[in-house]
């Protein structure tokens, strides 16, 4: 119990402010999550699921106490989201981990065209949608950012869960949003994180793609030789 109170109520002085160490905590475990994910690993999904738990007392401020800001409920909602995709991403990656894919739970690939017109249009009606429901519930605003950002999460979540490439430049698009977002509701830990997220999934989106085109060439047939009766 002592060490769960230290924990909700541990500040960090940075200037003439504070950081909330929960808030610190859960990004550093998103950040090992992410490098998880780059490199196709199982753990990047349980730790990120740590991470999500930490959040969530984070972006519910004045339910978990006066030392977080504003009350984001969509940044708060996205951490439940982010463990439910989370579980079927660990399912899936642990399957494809014991079927053997050379020491990589998931082989990288492109999402189909009927697949990218359905995400984007997901991410548009999502958003219009939610903003809304964020607004009756009191949510910080631009409160349509919150909307995009919760809608842009889950569609990367679910694309990483997938394998396809592409979830990386969707969380492009949610830092974009994001980081404004958190930085004028005092989220400055996650904001800051999100910012360099922001060039972290640049890189990851060229890793995958690299990994998809290497790993495409291995899993191509190898043309049979032709025999000498072809040849005659």
């Amino acid at each position: 119990m002592d060490f769960l109170r230290w924990l909700f109520e541990a500040q960090i002085p940075v200037g003439g402010s504070v950081l909330v160490l929960r808030e610190v905590l859960g990004n550093i475990f998103g950040l090992a999550s992410a490098l998880g994910g780059m490199r196709r690993k199982v753990w990047a999904w349980p730790i990120g699921i740590a991470g999500n738990l930490l959040l969530l007392t984070v972006f519910l401020g004045n339910v978990f106490g006066a030392a977080s800001p504003a009350t984001l409920w969509g940044q708060a909602g996205r951490q439940i989201m982010f463990i439910t995709v989370a579980v079927y991403g660990w399912y899936r990656w642990r399957r494809g981990l014991e079927a053997g894919a050379h020491g990589h739970a998931i082989v990288p690939g492109w999402a189909s065209p009927a697949a990218r017109v359905g995400m984007v249009a997901a991410m548009i009606a999502g958003t219009a949608a939610l903003t809304p429901v964020f607004a009756s519930m009191g949510s910080y605003p631009p409160v349509w950012a919150d909307a995009w950002t919760f809608m842009g999460s889950l569609l990367a979540t679910y694309g990483m869960a997938r394998g396809w490439t592409e979830f990386w430049l969707i969380w492009v698009a949610v830092d974009i949003v994001g980081v404004p977002l958190l930085f004028s509701a005092g989220y400055f830990a996650s904001a800051f994180m999100y910012l360099f997220y922001g060039f972290f999934t640049l890189a990851g989106f060229f890793v995958w793609w690299r990994a998809d085109r290497r790993e495409s060439r291995r899993l191509r047939p190898t043309p049979e030789p032709e025999t000498a009766g072809a040849l005659s």
